[in-house]
């Protein structure tokens, strides 16, 4: 496997990558929201202005659910500045979700805008510090005293604790190295190019989100351009940003593609400044690609990764023909096999589906707190992906399906299980099964069965109402259907393949 200086890399940690653009270009444009902005110089101040607040954090996490806007992308690199790891979260999560998370990162401090306080104090362990965000935050932290002289950086240390569902339901913590993160840029750019001062990234998508941080926020700083944050995604507000600031890339998921392609805005001309779209979080469908381009005349390159590695582990790039259905080879370090499923160790030869797994440098160190969950992902030194998938002839990657029992919803991990406990725990719900079924707009979307309760007769009205109440929205039920009765297998466990055929004969049913 390449070290990081066989890429031609010298940047250790994800501070190295803000720190070269400040000193390049200190008086360029770093970041813009809503009619704000930030020169490099002016960013790299608030980020050491925000790191000695957080200096009580150093070794330790620090705990971000803040919105799209200049705040989060500060408040990531000042938490790592600071020597803690940083740890996004859905700030639209419910306390119900939030209190596991913050119970195992027990972050020194969590930063929250305001108007979230009362609902992150409530799901915050005892004794957790919550800081409040405002309006004035990052005009308090540009007219700061200078910092004192900055601590070294381990590159060994964990910069990001980046949480990710589970089948069992909890979420569990990625931990991430620096040098992790720094050099999955830099296999990145040996695949995907930028121009150093030359760049405008438009992000739509959440911050707090992986796929985001690494194509959005890293990728525009080690550029030394300009990241374009929008505070929420509109077609609308993202092709006046794309058309007014002149971007250059755009990094989104599926959805967001397939949403532009609805909009009757979306012209040629308003997207010409594009030198390619990044896709990744989800699979992009070759119906999408092809109309995308035939719209645009902008080239989508699709990627391949998970939170464990880091999170990129294929791209297709410029330079070489697009492989319809195909995410692309192994970025330069990294190593891809495909495994037997059953016994972990068989490698499979070209065209033969099974389990991918995959080593590198930028893999995760392992779960927080998690040995028996470590043990099973990291296995003489492979990440095991828990999805199905083969390499054709020239080692491109296409994947088939999931291992794991997930739906990707608009770009986001959903666990069914989890939305079997939150409509199980309705007082009239015997018991309950979700399946993700395919969604022409968001990928896939969630449909649950729910059985009464005897003498119970719950409307789909009132169990919607109960999982808005608990779970966020991504994750919600597109439809909710009662049965008499779950189909179970042979051995007694919920049948998930004839509820997916189920929800699918409803679905041609409807149509």
């Amino acid at each position: 496997m390449a070290a990081p200086a066989d890429l031609g890399w010298t940047l250790e940690t994800t501070l190295d990558i803000l720190d070269r653009a400040a000193a390049a270009r200190p008086d360029a444009t770093a970041l813009v929201c809503e009619g704000r902005s930030l020169t490099y110089a002016q960013y790299a101040r608030a980020v050491d202005a925000l790191a000695a607040r957080l200096a009580v954090a150093r070794g330790r996490t620090v705990a971000i659910l803040l919105r799209n806007g200049l705040e989060i992308a500060i408040a990531i690199f000042a938490s790592q500045r600071a020597g803690a790891a940083s740890a996004t979260l859905n700030p639209d999560y419910t306390v119900r979700e939030l209190a596991p998370m913050l119970e195992d990162s027990a972050p020194a401090v969590t930063l929250a805008h305001a108007d979230l306080a009362e609902k992150v104090a409530a799901a915050l362990p005892a004794g957790g510090r919550l800081d409040p965000v405002g309006e004035s935050f990052v005009d308090d932290l540009l007219a700061a005293p200078a910092p004192a002289p900055r601590l070294p950086i381990d590159p060994a240390s964990i910069a990001v604790l980046q949480f990710t569902g589970g089948t069992t339901g909890r979420p569990k913590g990625v931990r991430l190295t620096h040098r992790a993160v720094a050099v999955n840029v830099a296999q990145r750019e040996a695949v995907l190019p930028t121009r150093f001062g030359d760049e405008v990234v438009v992000c739509a998508m959440p911050l707090f989100h992986v796929f985001a941080v690494a194509m959005g926020l890293h990728l525009a700083a080690y550029a030394a351009g300009t990241l374009v944050i929008l505070p929420r995604y509109r077609p609308d507000w993202l092709l006046d940003a794309v058309e007014g600031h002149r971007a250059t890339r755009l990094p989104a998921g599926p959805t967001l593609f397939n949403s532009l392609l609805g909009f009757d805005g979306l012209a040629r001309e308003r997207v010409a400044s594009l030198r390619c779209g990044y896709s990744g979080s989800a699979p992009l469908s070759a119906a999408t690609l092809a109309r995308w381009e035939a719209a645009t005349g902008v080239p989508i390159y699709e990627g391949y990764g998970q939170s464990e590695a880091g999170p990129v582990l294929t791209y297709q790039g410029p330079g070489r023909p697009t492989k319809i259905g195909s995410v692309g080879r192994a970025l330069p370090g990294t190593e891809i096999e495909i495994v037997d499923p059953v016994d972990g160790s068989t490698v499979l030869p070209a065209g033969t589906q099974g389990e991918i797994r995959a080593r590198g440098p930028q893999i995760m160190s392992g779960y927080l707190d998690r040995p028996e969950a470590t043990a099973e992902a990291l296995r003489d030194g492979w990440l095991y992906t828990g999805d199905i998938g083969r390499l054709d002839a020239d080692g491109d990657l296409f994947i088939e399906d999931r291992k794991k029992d997930m739906a990707i919803v608009g770009g986001f991990n959903v666990y069914p299980r989890e939305i079997d406990e939150v409509l199980a725990a309705h007082p009239h719900v015997l018991e309950a099964a979700a399946v993700g079924v395919p969604d022409a707009y968001r990928g896939e979307a969630i449909v649950a069965f729910a059985v009464p309760r005897a003498g119970a007769a719950p409307s789909a009205d009132a169990l919607h109402a109960h999982c808005a109440e608990h779970l966020v929205k991504y994750k919600r039920p597109a439809a909710i259907r009662l049965l008499d009765r779950l189909p179970r297998t042979g051995v007694g466990k919920v049948d998930k393949q004839a509820l997916k055929a189920l929800a699918a004969e409803r679905e041609r049913d409807v149509a």
